[in-house]
């Protein structure tokens, strides 16, 4: 036969469920924020990576027109 659970031992089960629910939410708040961090530092390196490359592209672009410049005088001065 079932035993029924008195109401002193289904108060105590049911305090130590909310203790385990509250210590899991706990854990998973702190993984949250950890995860959270991870995701904005690699967010941070991604928006800096892409701005070297925007500055790369703009140096390089800038070298190829004094270059595309030199050469126009070059072949201007040489007789072309």
């Amino acid at each position: 036969m079932t035993e029924e659970k008195t109401t002193r031992e289904l108060i105590y089960e049911t305090n130590r469920d909310v203790k385990w629910i509250c210590r899991t939410l706990q854990r998973m708040e702190a993984q949250d924020l950890d995860f959270e961090a991870r995701l904005r530092a690699l967010e941070g390196w991604r928006a800096e990576k892409v701005g070297e490359e925007r500055r790369l592209s703009t140096v390089s672009a800038g070298t190829g027109g004094v270059v595309g410049g030199v050469v126009a005088v070059l072949v201007k001065v040489l007789g072309g």
